[in-house]
């Protein structure tokens, strides 16, 4: 049974978002997604709140398809994923990982 991981996150004040949106795309997702653990990885740029002229409360949502915890686990313990998750919460604020399951 597979484990969506969602994650929501601002950046940091000095963290611009053409600097932070580059690395997602060169650096995180592709490493993320060549993890055997992930199915599936996604990052979201939040833009509005329906029904409101409201800003969002996190600026971005990732949704992580992890089809082994224990793998998931071992992949995010190696030395290169840590230097990314470093360089991840280096970035980022206000960051939530939630651990969801499937309703029925």
């Amino acid at each position: 049974m597979s484990t969506k991981i969602v994650a929501l996150f601002n950046l940091k004040p000095e963290v611009s978002v053409e600097d932070y949106e580059n690395w997602a795309k060169t650096t995180d997702i592709p490493t993320v997604n060549g993890l055997k653990s992930i199915d599936d990885f996604k990052v979201y740029k939040s833009v509005a709140l329906l029904g409101t002229d409201d800003k969002p409360p996190y600026s971005y949502v990732e949704i992580i398809d992890v089809n082994d915890m224990d793998g998931f686990g071992a992949d995010v313990s190696t030395e290169a994923m840590q230097a990314i998750a470093a360089e991840f919460q280096g970035m980022t604020s206000d960051l939530f990982f939630i651990l969801t399951e499937t309703l029925g």
